[in-house]
């Protein structure tokens, strides 16, 4: 018989040590290619399709839509045998039924289930339209875990999931399987709720409504929970991640801040004259700062570093990155992202405008890569867009310095002596003072602060 090989759920990105299984592109029996995309994957940061360096037939999956899986551990497993041997290589995946009634955590893992259909499915290829037949008795067939019969039961992590666009009758309505963990987790039976969402869907608000005994149409969050001392909520994937990031940046970074107002009335005409014409990339004030940054980086090449550590967690050195990775802060619908301008140094402004505009794009539809979401040395945050002047903004570990932008507000200025009324900004400079001092992170901000007052200036410096 062919070899059956496990492919491991890899590491996607620093700091997430797991993922949620979104939904499945392949199903036990297809025939997949190397490097094929086998599964949508879910982590703090964003939807990622994990392809399969494996090519054969689909032997096992990790478990439904819905299931936690560790990094490292089996997600799915290939045979290399040929489609033919399907029935075969099927079957001895299959897990026993003494185990399909143990019903692990869903963050075990570690067991890769054979689930779907009691009978093997052959690749698409080779499919037939199914005669109607009797279900069989539980425990029958190959050994797998049967289908459940009641789709509203509560049901383990690796229960067979319902194909797209079926219902079998007394199931209940529910789509996302964030929905049926959420009941699962807190004992709600969905077979007692009546949906709120189109066609008597079951929605996530339905199921916290259920859960903390809230009247219906009260706003209850995500994982709520009361008691006589008050409401307490549970943090979701994006926040856990991000409270671990900030107080690790928080506990070893010993920051400080510095700042100035700069005149961006020169700026924002820089921009319009960029625009003008009708040209193929529009460039923003983001891609202007960031130009600018990457400049003053190349001038300062302590800033664009990271602090390398002993065994015993004492800082002993500091490194030096050949390539400015420019980090930017970017709202999206889950929470702060902050994707990676790669090669930052190597791309002019239009390519930086280009690249951010993509990335921010991708950021909020929640498409990107872990390629695209680490590896940064230094970031550009613009909380102005939230209508704030100034911030002192943590930084984002391992990085040693951030520059944060406020809004671009009308104020009055001297020009030549006169007062008048101009765009002003205030930049923020955050940065480690462990690899550098005041001198050198105010030269920093001094030089970007009058790249923005005299964007021309910065010509003499690319």
């Amino acid at each position: 018989m062919a070899p059956v090989r496990a492919f491991a759920l890899p590491d996607l990105g620093e700091g997430l040590t797991s993922a949620e299984i979104v939904r499945w592109l392949v199903e036990v029996g297809d025939v997949i290619t190397i490097d094929q995309p086998v599964a949508e994957v879910e982590t703090a940061k964003a939807v990622v399709e994990v392809p399969c360096p494996y090519a054969g037939v689909v032997t096992a999956l990790a478990g439904p839509a819905g299931t936690t899986v560790p990094v490292g551990t089996p997600l799915i497993a290939v045979s290399a045998g040929e489609p033919g041997d399907v029935e075969a290589v099927v079957s001895s995946a299959a897990i026993s039924s003494a185990a399909a009634t143990t019903e692990p955590s869903p963050r075990a893992g570690n067991i890769l289930v054979g689930y779907g259909p009691a009978e093997p499915e052959l690749p698409r290829s080779r499919r037939r339209r199914p005669t109607p037949a009797p279900a069989p008795a539980p425990g029958a067939g190959s050994g797998r875990i049967p289908a459940p019969r009641d789709e509203a039961a509560p049901s383990g992590p690796h229960a067979a999931p319902p194909r797209p666009g079926s219902r079998a009758a007394g199931s209940v309505a529910v789509v996302s399987p964030l929905v049926r963990r959420l009941a699962r987790d807190h004992g709600v039976d969905l077979r007692t709720l009546r949906g709120s969402g189109p066609g008597g869907l079951i929605t996530r608000r339905d199921v916290q409504t259920s859960i903390t005994g809230a009247v219906p149409g009260t706003d209850a969050g995500p994982g709520t929970g009361t008691s006589l001392d008050g409401e307490v909520e549970a943090f979701d994937a994006v926040r856990r991640r991000a409270a671990r990031a900030f107080s690790r940046s928080r506990g070893e970074v010993p920051d400080a801040t510095c700042w100035v107002d700069a005149d961006a009335t020169a700026l924002l005409a820089a921009r319009d004259t960029l625009n003008a014409g009708g040209a193929e990339v529009r460039i923003g004030v983001l891609a202007l700062l960031a130009r600018m940054c990457v400049a003053a980086l190349l001038r300062a090449p302590e800033l664009n570093s990271s602090v390398v550590t002993d065994a015993s967690g004492q800082a002993s050195g500091l490194r030096r990155h050949g390539a400015v990775h420019l980090g930017f802060a970017a709202q999206t619908p889950r929470g702060l992202a902050v994707p990676v301008v790669r090669d930052a140094h190597r791309r002019d402004t239009a390519g930086l405008a280009a690249e951010i505009a993509r990335l921010t794009a991708a950021a909020r539809a929640g498409r990107l890569t872990p390629a695209e979401l680490t590896g940064g040395t230094f970031t550009l945050n613009n909380y102005g867009v939230f209508g704030v002047d100034g911030a002192a903004p943590i930084i984002n570990h391992p990085e040693t310095s951030m520059l944060g932008v406020g809004r671009i507000v009308p104020r009055p200025w001297v020009v030549d002596g006169a007062l008048a009324v101009r765009r002003v900004v205030q930049l923020s400079f955050t940065f480690d003072h462990r690899v550098c001092d005041g001198a050198t992170a105010g030269a920093f901000l001094r030089f970007v602060a009058d790249a923005v007052e005299d964007p021309t200036a910065l010509l003499r410096h690319l």
